[in-house]
């Protein structure tokens, strides 16, 4: 049997190839988006993202906390953290500015007390043409830019998405599958195909 290897390219692009062996599918009713408000920094962002996010700030203003705004006015929408990366502003340490909290549907299920994205829910509703920063439609996947040009992409394992991973097993769809919307938004749906199909290959080759 081969063995798929460690470290794929597609394009220009080089991905950790669990990105194609291992199964993610988001849970709201197990998690309730709890990746909003864990960890010690915000979403990573762009300079073009920052200033998309200024231009649409008054659409999603109500949804957000006093706290939130309040730091917002204060040091902007975003800010460098200790790794020198611009990410989204956060609250007490932990919660990103832009999280709201709401009831939403899924399949029928009512799941009370979700945490959402102001950003997002500001498009939903048609206010804005600006969804959310891309670091975090391709979550569990994390991007990396190297001075060459290349781009590095990784599977992040956090604790919180287990019942992500489960359920992903369960219904056998890998991370790249589920992440078909975001990765074409990021680089094309060409180079998406040329992932599919290489993925295909892979697969096929490591069962023989």
């Amino acid at each position: 049997m081969n063995k798929i290897p460690p470290i794929i390219q597609v394009g220009d692009v080089l991905l950790s190839s669990d990105i194609i062996t291992e199964y993610f599918c988001c849970d709201l009713s197990e998690c309730k988006g709890a990746c909003c408000v864990e960890g010690d920094a915000g979403a990573p962002v762009t300079i073009d993202e920052v200033m998309e996010i200024e231009n649409v700030l008054d659409t999603a203003w109500h949804h957000l906390s006093a706290s939130a705004q309040a730091v917002i006015d204060r040091q902007g929408v975003a800010y460098t953290d200790e790794e020198g990366d611009l990410v989204t502003s956060i609250v007490n340490g932990k919660d990103c500015v832009f999280t709201c909290y709401g009831d939403i549907s899924i399949d029928g299920k009512v799941i009370h007390n979700c945490c959402l994205c102001a950003l997002e829910r500001a498009h939903r509703s048609g206010l804005s043409h600006f969804v959310k920063p891309i670091s975090c439609a391709l979550y569990p996947i994390r991007v990396k830019q190297f001075s060459n040009g290349t781009v590095g992409l990784n599977y992040n394992r956090w604790t919180i998405c287990q019942s992500a991973r489960r359920k992903g097993e369960e219904l056998q769809i890998p991370v790249y599958r589920f992440l078909e919307r975001p990765l074409i938004q990021r680089f094309g749906k060409e180079w998406y195909e040329e992932l599919c199909e290489l993925a295909s290959q892979l697969s096929s080759s490591s069962s023989q």
